[in-house]
C-alpha cells in the first residue's frame, strides 16, 4: 500500500513538473514531431507543437540552427516570428535536447481552427468543424510536405510523428489507427484521439488515418454537440438538488415526529 502511494505521488509530481516545463510527456513515445490540439465546440483551440529542429526543417521547410551548443534565444525569436499570424498567437516557447538533438515546444492560441490554413505554416491543410445531424464532425486534412531547404541529418528510420486531439464531448466515431498497422485505434480516456505515423511516410504524404481501402488521409471525429463538462455540471446540479430535497424531507419528518410527540 505504501509503495503504491509513493508511486502515485511520484507520477503526480512528474506530471506537474512536465506541465510546468511545457515539454512533452517523457512517459509517452519519443515523437520526432507532435501536434497536440485541444479543441472547443465553438472552433477555438490551443495547439502545442513539440518537435526536433530537423523535423521542423523537414516538415515545415525551415532552416533553423540545429547546433545544440548554440544559444536558444535566436531559435525562439525565429519560431515566434514564423508562427505569429492574424490567425494564431504564440505563447511560451521552450527548448530541450534529446538523443543529441535540439527540440522545441511552441504553444499557440487559435481563435478559430477553421481558418488556421490561412497561416503560412499551416497552408495546404484544411480543418472542418460543423454539425451533421445530431453530432458535431471535425475533419483535418494534412498537406503534402514541401522539399526541405537545408541538408538534413540522416534519419534512423524509426522516427514517429503524431497528431493528438483533445475533444470536449463524447466521441461517437473516429478513424485513428495503430502505428504501422491499418487497424482502428480506440480513443484514450474517452475523448483523446491520437494518429501516429512514421516520419518517412509523412514526408511522402502517405495516408495517416484508418481506412479499409488504405487511402484515407483525412483525420475525422464525430462527437456529441454537448460538452462533457456541461453534462457533468448538469448531472452535478441534479444530484445536488436531489440531496437538498432528501435533506429537506428528513428535516420535515423530524419536525413532524416532534410535533406528534408533543401532541401525544
Amino acid at each position: 500500500m505504501y509503495s503504491r502511494a509513493r508511486a502515485a505521488l511520484l507520477a503526480t509530481v512528474l506530471a506537474a513538473a512536465v506541465a510546468a516545463c511545457g515539454i512533452a510527456n517523457p512517459l509517452a513515445p519519443d515523437y520526432e514531431y507532435e501536434e497536440d490540439l485541444t479543441l472547443s465546440l465553438d472552433g477555438s483551440a490551443s495547439l502545442v507543437v513539440n518537435a526536433s529542429v530537423p523535423a521542423l526543417d523537414a516538415l515545415k521547410s525551415m532552416s533553423l540552427d540545429a547546433d545544440v551548443a548554440a544559444g536558444a534565444d535566436p531559435i525562439r525569436d525565429e519560431l515566434r516570428a514564423r508562427y505569429t499570424s492574424p490567425y494564431t498567437s504564440v505563447g511560451r516557447i521552450s527548448t530541450w535536447t534529446r538523443h543529441g538533438r535540439r527540440f522545441v515546444g511552441i504553444h499557440l492560441t487559435i481563435p478559430d481552427v477553421r481558418v488556421l490554413p490561412k497561416a503560412a505554416l499551416f497552408a495546404g491543410r484544411s480543418y472542418e468543424l460543423r454539425p451533421e445531424g445530431a453530432l458535431l464532425t471535425f475533419r483535418q486534412t494534412l498537406a503534402q510536405p514541401t522539399a526541405p531547404t537545408v541538408t538534413l541529418p540522416p534519419w534512423r528510420g524509426d522516427e514517429v510523428v503524431a497528431f493528438r486531439l483533445h475533444l470536449p464531448a463524447r466521441i461517437r466515431y473516429q478513424n485513428s489507427r495503430y502505428l504501422d498497422r491499418n487497424e482502428s485505434r480506440p480513443s484514450a480516456r474517452g475523448n483523446i484521439v491520437v494518429w501516429e505515423q512514421r516520419l518517412s511516410e509523412r514526408l511522402k504524404g502517405k495516408p495517416i488515418a484508418y481506412a479499409e481501402d488504405r487511402t484515407a488521409d483525412v483525420m475525422e471525429v464525430r462527437m456529441d454537440r454537448e460538452s462533457i463538462l456541461y453534462r457533468t455540471l448538469w448531472l452535478f446540479g441534479i444530484a445536488f438538488a436531489a440531496a437538498l430535497l432528501v435533506l429537506a424531507g428528513l428535516i420535515w419528518l423530524t419536525m413532524r415526529r416532534g410535533a406528534d410527540t408533543e401532541s401525544a
